[in-house]
């Protein structure tokens, strides 16, 4: 009895050892979030503040979110204007605590500008895994400099990562270039996936601009359906952190004029899918998405996904 009771206590001490030991990261986006625990791995514990279907670019931190990220060890957020609400409080809490915008890093002449502000960059690199590896180093980076001591775990961790990232960019390469080219036509609510049709070689359409606090008018909504019709367009997107409201009127306009018009799916834009999920993973978010406008638009993928783990029913 003594001796269960020993063993369990021992349990007990080494987890809360381990759990003292581990670097506290909150992040603003489930994107930084899982890429902060595949580098970090068992040394990290991380907390993310936007979940599946929040919209960052209207998010404002609660209560709960402050003291969170007052009394981690390390703060990463994406910047390039993503985090619109919030970027005065991160300007305040960098001068107390360690704050890493991790997408501000990378090279001007790899942006695309942002449509509605001068100056300021379009903020969807994630969208691409070949951009995504300058923001996995910058993570790597910044967990090292929070806790030198596991430097060489990071570093391990990261090189593995950054292989799977190479790994889904060929894999989205390959079947996405299968689509007709008169078919490479994305429409969404808004405009998430320029860095993916550059990349990829598609047209990008978004009903509201690049932030989803652009409004989108009834003249764009009709402009968009001249453009369905005409160019026989037959499926649009919807996305799983913004309205579809916008998206069922532009098939309603279409229809009115004869042409019809389906929903290709549902695509992970500013958020990913559920925790503990495939599609709740970086590599699984773009999995599901590289897969699912491939099918839908005329090309050839697995219905299940690269390794075959995207969930039945796309």
């Amino acid at each position: 009895m003594l001796t269960r009771l020993g063993a369990a206590l021992s349990i007990l001490l080494t987890s809360a050892t381990m759990a003292a030991a581990q670097l506290t990261v909150v992040a603003t986006t489930g994107m930084i979030a899982d890429t902060a625990r595949q580098i970090g791995g068992d040394h990290v514990q991380v907390r993310a503040l936007m979940g599946p279907g929040v919209d960052p670019h209207a998010f404002r931190q609660t209560r709960s979110d402050i003291v969170a990220m007052t009394r981690a060890d390390l703060v990463l957020w994406h910047g390039l204007y993503l985090e619109a609400q919030m970027e005065e409080f991160f300007e305040d809490l960098s001068r107390r605590r360690s704050v890493v915008a991790v997408a501000e890093g990378l090279p001007r002449d790899l942006l695309l500008a942002h449509e509605d502000y001068d100056n300021r960059y379009d903020p969807h690199v994630w969208m691409v895994p070949d951009l995504w590896q300058n923001v996995a180093h910058t993570i790597r980076d910044a967990l090292i400099a929070a806790d030198p001591e596991q430097a060489d775990a990071y570093s391990t961790n990261a090189e593995t990562f950054l292989a799977e990232l190479e790994t889904i960019s060929v894999y989205s390469a390959g079947v996405l270039e299968t689509v007709p080219q008169d078919q490479r036509v994305l429409l969404t609510a808004h405009d998430a996936f320029n860095y993916f049709g550059n990349a990829y070689g598609f047209e990008v359409l978004g009903i509201q601009g690049i932030s989803t606090e652009s409004e989108a008018g009834l003249a764009r909504i009709a402009d968009l359906v001249d453009l369905l019709v005409t160019r026989n367009i037959r499926a649009v997107f919807v996305e799983s952190s913004v309205s579809d409201r916008n998206i069922r009127a532009l098939i309603e306009g279409a229809a009115s004029r004869g042409h019809d018009v389906h929903i290709g799916g549902e695509l992970y834009s500013d958020a990913m899918g559920e925790p503990g999920s495939y599609e709740g993973t970086y590599i699984g978010m773009i999995d599901h998405n590289v897969t699912t406008i491939t099918r839908s638009l005329g090309g050839s993928a697995p219905e299940r996904g690269m390794t075959g783990q995207l969930s039945a029913g796309m």
